[in-house]
C-alpha cells in the first residue's frame, strides 16, 4: 500500500477558499522574538530565477537555512549552515515526494514527503499553508521531514494542519499542538505564548 503524502477530507464546511496575498517581487522580510527576549529568527524571502527562496537566521541554534520553493510552494531544496560557509546539509526533490543530497545520492528513507521542519522555525508553516487548498474546517494530514540542527538527522514524520479561520491554523503534530493566526500572506505572526512576530 502506498503511502499518501497529504489527505484532504472531501466535506467542505465553508464555499471557498480565501486566496494569500502575492509576495511582492521586491521580496518579504519578517522577525520572530521570544518572549524572553533571548532568542530571535529573521526570515527574507525574494524571487531569483522563477523560485522563491527563503533565508532564516535562528539565534538560538546559531543555524542558517535555506529553502527554495517553486511558485506553487512546493519544496525543491534544503540547505542547512551552522558554522561553515558550505552547507552541512543539502537536500533536494522532484517535488513528488523522492529526495536525494546534492550528490545524487538517492534517500530513499524520506521518500513520500513534501515539506520540511526544523523545531521552533515558524516560517516552515508558510510552505504547505501557502499550498493547501483548505477551507476552515478543512484538515490535511502531511508526511514532512523534520531536521535536528545539532545532529543532522532527518526523520519523516506524519502532521496535520486544520484550518480554524480564515486566517488561524492548528498544528498537530501527535507529540504538540500548536494554534497560531497568519498575516495575509500566510506567514504566521504569533506562536503561542513562544514567538511574537516583530516589525
Amino acid at each position: 500500500m502506498t503511502e499518501r503524502a497529504w489527505h484532504l477530507p472531501s466535506r467542505r464546511q465553508t464555499s471557498c477558499v480565501a486566496e494569500h496575498r502575492a509576495f511582492s517581487a521586491d521580496g518579504f522580510a519578517a522577525d520572530w522574538v521570544d518572549v524572553n527576549g533571548d532568542h530571535a529568527e529573521q526570515l527574507s524571502l525574494n524571487w531569483d530565477n522563477e523560485a522563491w527562496t527563503a533565508n532564516v537566521h535562528v539565534e538560538r541554534e546559531r543555524i542558517d537555512y535555506v529553502v527554495r520553493v517553486s511558485p506553487l510552494w512546493q519544496v525543491r531544496q534544503f540547505l542547512l549552515f551552522r558554522d561553515m560557509e558550505q552547507p552541512d546539509l543539502w537536500l533536494g526533490t522532484d517535488g513528488h515526494g523522492r529526495w536525494g543530497e546534492l550528490n545524487g545520492a538517492h534517500r530513499p528513507e524520506l521518500d513520500g514527503a513534501l515539506d520540511i521542519t526544523i523545531a521552533g522555525s515558524p516560517f516552515v508553516h508558510s510552505i504547505p499553508i501557502r499550498r493547501l487548498p483548505l477551507l476552515v474546517g478543512d484538515e490535511a494530514e502531511l508526511i514532512i521531514l523534520a531536521i535536528d540542527a545539532e545532529t543532522l538527522a532527518v526523520e519523516r514524520r506524519q502532521r496535520k494542519y486544520i484550518r480554524l479561520a480564515e486566517r488561524r491554523w492548528l498544528v498537530d503534530d501527535r507529540t504538540s499542538r500548536i494554534e497560531f493566526d497568519v498575516d495575509d500572506y500566510g506567514v504566521p505572526t504569533d506562536i503561542g505564548n513562544e514567538l511574537r512576530r516583530v516589525a
